[in-house]
């Protein structure tokens, strides 16, 4: 037995005796919370200190199981101890709307994250993890004015096309060279093709293939690392200690991500400074060939009005690039592996949308579908929606917390507490829709649905209310390009003797187990 369980479990076992003994109160972000007079939400048997019993046979890493078996047992709301902190899970789509839409303004705050942990985020200077607060609002305000508003979105319409030909050269390649011809495991190249879009939309550059990739590999190195570092959650000043190396070779991960981002900043900032320097004079040929506008130029221009008008350290610069891009590559290239696997199982839904394509756009060779062309495409839509809903990337939002104490179904949710949605139940709840498991996207085309949840909620994979994503729009967007096109494009046919496996397996997003193989065959 490692040294730091011994030292805990010791821990653990005096404090229990303590806890029993003296019945104390414990502290969620600085907010007290007395369990014994709080008529908290159902749960397993817990032990003080320790927590629920049910990590004594599962770990944080395998949840699901346990929370459909907790839901099943306990209702649509329940709580899970971990150690002395309550996790209280919401799984009913009308218990979500009342917290996030009708009360939003109580449940949109983050929890603080660990102190050891918080150089992760420059103390929360991200969009994702910023307590509900002026900070917040100013990197939100700022994402969706300068980046993700339809006019901005429409002046990177090139770089979807440039990413969507580099995308379908790598299937061909991939295709050509296969040992077995025409198959292809496509999620590498789709996640490194929305890479590069997003890399273009940060830094504003069509940068090579190479650094591409040293971007994307600092970016996944210290992602992965992160599930190593929650053991400095715990006494840090003692665990920092029992595992330096690790905690050095974190920081390590950040050192080298900061100096791959670093150039490409300070570039833009030279290009801005050369651009003023012009008096509105137009940029030369070879510059205006070389940059387009960025999220890192909208950032340029943010000033912490909080603190003393400063404009964005380094670093933070650095984070919040990292929230971009991580934002918009793992989940977006997920769900088109996803909705992919679908058209690959079911050649009736591929048949249709390929008909779609025909009345809208014919089948000329050589050419793409351009985005206005989606908006007469009302089944590509749905086969969109579908995915979304059936095969969520994510089956839990991010954690908010309750700025105060807030009573539903008679039971309270102290301030403080953290709350979690179960995004993936609500997709499939038989109540709204006709066989959930099953994928039809038909069902789109009878009913709309509004995934923000304003007035109703039937599905949100992108979370609701005041802290849904802020890229749902763009998401969608880049889902129902990418898709049509690789369907006209391609016919994707099961590999002869292997059936598409819809195992999942949870990592940042919750992925294929066995990654999608197809057999492509190009259509001209």
């Amino acid at each position: 037995m490692e040294l730091w369980l011994f030292i805990l479990i010791t821990i653990s076992f005096i404090l229990t005796l303590i806890l029993l003994l003296f019945k104390p109160s414990i502290t969620i972000n600085n907010h007290e919370i007395n369990n014994n007079n709080k008529k908290l939400p159902p749960g397993p048997l817990r032990i003080p200190v320790i927590g629920s019993l049910v990590w004594l046979r599962r770990t944080v890493a395998n949840i699901e199981p346990v929370l459909r078996d907790l839901h099943s047992k306990h209702g649509p709301i329940f709580t899970i101890h971990i150690g002395s902190r309550p996790f209280i899970f919401v799984f009913d789509r009308s218990l979500a709307h009342k917290l996030l839409i009708e009360h939003g303004s109580i449940f949109s705050d983050r929890p603080n994250p660990p102190l050891a942990l918080r150089f992760l985020s420059m103390n929360q200077h991200n969009i994702s993890g910023s307590p509900y607060g002026p900070l917040w609002r100013l990197l939100r305000r700022n994402l969706i004015s300068e980046i993700l508003h339809p006019n901005r979105v429409k002046l990177f319409s090139h770089g979807r096309d440039w990413v969507l030909r580099l995308l379908i050269t790598k299937l061909k390649l991939e295709s050509e060279s296969s040992p077995s011809s025409g198959v292809v495991t496509a999620m590498d190249s789709f996640s490194f093709a929305m890479f590069c879009l997003l890399v273009l939309m940060c830094f504003g550059e069509k940068l090579d293939e190479k650094a591409i990739k040293e971007i994307g590999f600092a970016q996944r190195d210290l992602l992965l690392y992160t599930s190593k570092l929650s053991v400095f959650s715990f006494a840090p000043g003692l665990t920092k200690y029992l595992f330096r190396h690790r905690w050095s070779t974190a920081l390590e991960k950040r050192r080298r991500q900061k100096e791959i981002f670093t150039p490409l900043i300070r570039a833009r900032k030279e290009h801005k400074i050369k651009h003023l320097g012009r008096h509105g004079n137009e940029d030369d040929d070879n510059d205006q060939e070389r940059f387009v506008y960025s999220y890192v130029d909208s950032l340029l221009d943010l000033k912490i009005q909080e603190d003393g008008g400063r404009e964005l350290s380094d670093d933070e610069l650095v984070v919040l690039c990292s929230e971009f891009l991580n934002a918009g590559t793992d989940t977006t290239s997920t769900a088109l592996q996803w909705i992919m696997a679908n058209v690959v199982k079911y050649p009736e839904v591929q048949k249709k949308v390929m008909e779609e394509i025909e009345s809208v756009v014919g089948v000329k060779s050589g050419e793409m579908i351009k985005e206005e062309d989606l908006q007469r495409m009302p089944y590509v839509k749905a086969v969109v929606m579908e995915g979304l809903r059936r095969h969520p990337p994510a089956h839990l939002v991010l954690s908010h917390t309750s700025t105060e104490e807030f009573t539903v179904e008679g039971y309270v949710i102290p301030k403080g507490a953290l709350i979690n949605f179960g995004v993936a139940e609500m997709g499939w709840d038989d109540k709204v829709w006709e066989k959930p498991m099953e994928f039809r996207p038909e069902r789109f085309l009878s009913q709309g649905v509004d995934v923000t949840g304003s007035r109703e909620i039937k599905m949100m994979p992108f979370g609701v209310g005041r802290r849904i994503c802020p890229g749902w729009g763009l998401a969608v967007l880049h889902l129902e390009y990418f898709v049509a096109n690789l369907i006209k494009e391609f016919e994707w046919k099961e590999v002869e003797g292997e059936e598409v496996d819809f195992t999942e397996k949870p990592q940042f997003t919750v992925v294929m187990k066995h990654p999608l193989r197809a057999h492509i065959i190009p259509r001209c």
